[in-house]
């Protein structure tokens, strides 16, 4: 590539696909293309849910394949989902494929981990949203049931940091994804001897933490000769796809509220140090590393999950919808009539969604919703209101009101989600943009290779380079009495 026009290559992993995307900077914009697509499906082995790695690692090099034929590129970074891992052995080989976070294994080992350190000392340390899913208890159930798994691994990489390992031969632990663990110690930013010590890890598994932005190594000279390519730069960008959807919130605002929105809906704002305290851990919220070693403090939410899966259920019933038909079927339904917590923890699995919801309901004395448009009414009203019971919990730990909430990521492809949102939490919505998480890769790339100078500059040129589109709130008083009546139900 020239000097004076550098492209990097962004891969975006999601639960179920993913893409690389060639970008460079144009103009004072970042102008983005879309050169290999890909489905990232799980693999049921016996009684274990697995992510098919190897394939992962083929659809990488199938993605540089394809941007060398574009002209090439300079620097790649890698975004996945939070928690999941791969273990080598001594000689550096992967001992089997990264085993899914929806995989059951976790069952029961929250109560595990508690007789070994408390849950309040567990919090105070790491500062983490309890999740049955997070790497802590997805390691003690293999202290716990296949310890000899352990006794042969000399390195354990979580899934961005892996894939960097094959493609450079480098182990290192990108800072924002070893946040999402809760191995790691908030406030010193260094994995806690404590937890590992209590649960019996072996603490010689786990890498050196690296900042955002450093550049691990070069593509190796077997994987250039095989796909004839130049060697590129690998750039450990903020590799937890919530953290690179934070760089690309397109606000200059220090003080702001964002909702990263897709299957999985994550609420939160961006502070210089964790809040960690009694209130925070009785609400249960998170402390993740952020890009520039800030803090992001946030929810994990049941998100567009809910709806995904519902239409997946209907598609098997011989009804199938399209998300667009499906938001004109909930906007048609009579509103209000029923609520559910979409992280109570029938939802969290798959399945028959619509069914789980109307035994929710009516195991909460509301009545259930009849129609597709009622149950997609009722997971929309839903997630708004749970959406404004987390900025009050968030407001109420950190003392800070929050006047716009910025939303971002492919659910704000739903004008009708956005529009309750604004609504039910009474706040001005600004959404966009969509490729949020592909955008945050590439300019924590562009920032690595000199391109652009900071992150408030990168945000400027993300809001020059993307359209936003502004909801208000409408019907106040419908949803402050919806929002009550929802809160009764979560409660109770």
């Amino acid at each position: 590539m020239g000097e004076n026009r550098k492209q990097v290559l962004a891969f975006d992993f999601g639960a179920s696909s993913g893409r690389a995307i060639l970008a460079r900077l144009e103009d004072g914009k970042i102008v983005m293309e879309e050169v290999h697509r890909f489905s990232n499906d799980p693999v049921v082995i016996g009684k274990t849910m697995y992510w098919d790695t190897l394939r992962q690692f083929f659809e990488i090099k199938q993605g540089m394949l394809k941007a060398k034929q574009k002209g090439g590129f300079d620097s790649v970074g890698i975004d996945t989902w939070g928690v999941d891992f791969g273990l080598l052995d001594e000689e550096g080989v992967l001992l089997e494929s990264a085993v899914h976070y929806r995989d059951d294994r976790t069952l029961g080992m929250q109560d595990e981990v508690f007789k070994a350190i408390p849950k309040e000392e567990l919090y105070n340390l790491t500062g983490n949203q309890f999740e049955n899913f997070n790497t802590v208890f997805q390691l003690y159930s293999l202290v716990k049931k296949r310890p000899h798994l352990l006794e042969r691994a000399k390195t354990l990489l979580l899934t961005p940091d892996l894939f960097g390992y094959f493609l450079t031969g480098e182990k290192k632990a990108e800072y924002t994804m070893a946040t999402t663990t809760q191995l790691m110690d908030a406030k010193n930013k260094v994995w806690s001897e404590r937890i590992l010590g209590a649960l019996s890890i072996p603490k010689e598994i786990f890498p050196d933490i690296v900042s955002s932005g450093t550049v691990v190594g070069e593509i190796s000279k077997g994987i250039c000769d095989e796909l004839g390519i130049e060697p590129a730069k690998v750039i450990a960008v903020a590799s937890h796809d919530t953290q690179s959807a934070v760089v690309a919130v397109p606000t200059q605002e220090e003080d702001f509220m964002f909702i990263s929105c897709g299957t999985w809906s994550l609420f939160g704002t961006e502070l210089k140090e964790p809040v960690i305290g009694k209130e925070s851990f009785e609400f249960n919220v998170s402390n993740e590393g952020g890009y520039g070693d800030t803090f992001t403090f946030l929810k994990n939410i049941i998100g567009l999950w809910l709806a995904q899966e519902s239409r997946r259920q209907w598609i098997r019933e011989g009804r199938e919808y399209g998300f667009g038909e499906l938001e004109q079927m909930a906007r048609k339904a009579e509103p209000f009539v029923c609520f559910i917590d979409p992280d109570s923890p029938e939802f969290n699995t798959a399945g028959n969604i619509p069914k789980r919801i109307r035994e929710f309901c009516r195991r909460t004395g509301q009545p259930e919703p009849e129609t597709i448009g009622d149950i997609m009414c009722c997971i929309n009203q839903s997630l708004a209101l749970k959406y404004r019971y987390t900025l009050e919990q968030i407001e109420a730990c950190t003392g800070k009101h929050f006047s716009v909430i910025n939303m971002i990521g492919g659910g704000i492809q739903s004008r009708l989600l956005c529009q309750m949102t604004a609504s039910a939490s009474g706040r001005k919505v600004l959404a966009g943009p969509v490729e949020a998480t592909a955008l945050g890769n590439i300019a924590v790339q562009l920032m690595a290779l000199g391109e652009i100078r900071d992150v408030k500059e990168a945000r400027s040129i993300i809001e020059k380079s993307e359209q936003t589109y502004e909801y208000l709130p409408a019907d106040q008083e419908k949803w402050d009495a919806a929002y009550e009546k929802f809160k009764t139900i979560i409660q109770s």
